[in-house]
């Protein structure tokens, strides 16, 4: 994911309604999660939509080769997924370009269509095909074809996936200028809160003319710490006036170093972050572009993420209420969450509430004004009877995040010790039990308790 995907969840998460006084803002949608669910997935083909590649030189030179990087995904980490197979069409090229298959793909007869072997499919994307591509001798600057693209794996819910011929498709155009790109770092797992990573950084040139400088845009997310300052970057912090990316270090930068074709260079000194008391799973991404009114031949490589998991936890709670009155009488008995910590948590890659509540009303009773987050729920076993809610989080859930759902109840009829229950359930796009405390995941909401 480029790191405007994760501003734009982000954003997304922002724009959405508030929780109850919550300052930060979350999405107003959200389902209850049964267990007998019945669940689903999907193969998904990752392929640039664009791709350029330089003119060959007019001397009669050949064009440089340029990687296009391919994979595919499946969506529900409930399954496995193994035996992919991604089927290449070039035969679009003719004329504009053409690949050098790498050996996991067998091209046939033609060596216009391949069949390349995926191996096991995840559900975060990492490239399993990488070819080369490059404009043939006298195709002209503009001149484009397509690659189309299908795929079938094992697993799912039927036992096979499939995404049919023109799922996905790779316009290739050729081109001239630069082609800036930055370093592609490798996942971090296991950090420890307290502790620093050097990220590497550094800006290579694949094109065939020189940048005139460059510039770099960073976010970390709340968990991490920008230790590096350099003096061509302006900083905006997770905590400061600027709302645009809240919950996160934004940094812009500029810098005059020429950047030769095929040249690399690098920062000022090194790129530190700190892993924060509050990191669990958190991104650090990055992108660079040439400065001036100059495009950048191929945006695939400009923009990098560095996925940091630390070794943490969060500590999810809800509150119960006590309320009392007769019959026709209208009560407020509702619930607050708490975030313990100490780590955040986040849905940075897809924008999703990091938990859903469910509210099983107490008997008797019926809602007559509802928080914006929360609707009417229904899952198996249900008492029809009984009213049921679920109510969503924000995108992210800070320390010492409090969110109440104040519910109004008219008593329909006085049920004494009438108790209703309330239970968080986690939703989290990096799998795994961050809580180390299920004891405080429910409460009890009472109406005319008996004690």
């Amino acid at each position: 994911m480029s790191p405007v995907s994760v501003v734009r969840a982000l954003r997304r998460a922002a724009c959405a309604a508030a929780v109850g006084a919550l300052a930060a803002a979350g999405p107003g949608g959200g389902v209850a999660f049964a267990d007998d669910e019945p669940q689903s997935d999907q193969l998904a083909i990752e392929a640039p939509y664009e791709q350029s590649v330089t003119v060959a030189p007019a001397d009669g030179g050949t064009a440089q080769y340029r990687s296009l990087a391919l994979g595919l995904t499946h969506y529900n980490d409930f399954y496995t997924v193994t035996g992919g197979r991604l089927t290449v069409d070039v035969s679009g090229l003719a004329g504009i370009a053409e690949v050098a298959w790498p050996d996991n793909c067998a091209p046939d007869g033609s060596g216009a269509v391949a069949v390349c072997d995926a191996g096991a499919v995840p559900v975060r994307y990492d490239a399993q095909v990488h070819l080369r591509v490059r404009a043939v001798a006298g195709a002209a600057v503009g001149a484009q074809g397509a690659i189309e693209y299908s795929a079938e794996a094992a697993g799912g819910p039927d036992g096979t996936l499939s995404a049919p011929q023109g799922s996905a498709e790779t316009f290739v155009t050729v081109g001239s200028g630069p082609d800036l790109g930055a370093t592609a770092p490798k996942d971090v797992t296991g950090a420890a809160p307290g502790t620093r990573l050097t990220v590497p950084f550094a800006v290579t040139n694949t094109g065939n003319e020189t940048a005139h400088g460059f510039s770099v845009k960073m976010w970390a997310t709340y968990g991490l710490g920008v230790v590096t300052h350099y003096p061509q970057c302006a900083y905006t912090g997770p905590d400061g006036t600027d709302t645009q990316y809240p919950g996160m270090t934004y940094a812009t930068c500029t810098f005059d170093t020429d950047v030769a074709p095929g040249a690399t260079v690098s920062l000022p000194g090194p790129l530190r972050l700190a892993v924060t008391r509050h990191a669990l799973h958190d991104r650090f991404d990055y992108e660079v572009e040439p400065v001036g009114d100059v495009t950048d031949l191929d945006s695939s490589d400009n923009g990098r993420a560095l996925h940091v998991d630390a070794v943490n936890t969060a500590d999810f709670a809800v509150r119960g209420d006590r309320a009392r009155g007769a019959a026709g009488d209208t009560v407020t008995a509702g619930f607050r969450f708490v975030n313990h910590g100490p780590a955040w948590v986040a849905n940075i890659a897809s924008g999703d509430p990091v938990a859903v509540l469910d509210y099983h009303l107490p008997p008797g009773t019926t809602a007559t004004s509802v928080p914006a987050t929360c609707h009417s729920a229904w899952t198996s076993g249900d008492d029809p009877a009984v009213g049921h809610y679920a109510c969503t989080l924000p995108t992210w859930a800070k320390p010492h995040l409090k969110a109440d759902f104040p519910f109004r109840l008219r008593i329909d009829r006085v049920v004494p010790g009438a108790t209703g229950h309330v239970t968080v359930h986690t939703h989290t796009d990096v799998p795994g039990d961050f809580d180390p405390k299920s004891a405080n995941d429910s409460a009890e909401v009472v109406v005319n308790p008996t004690a």
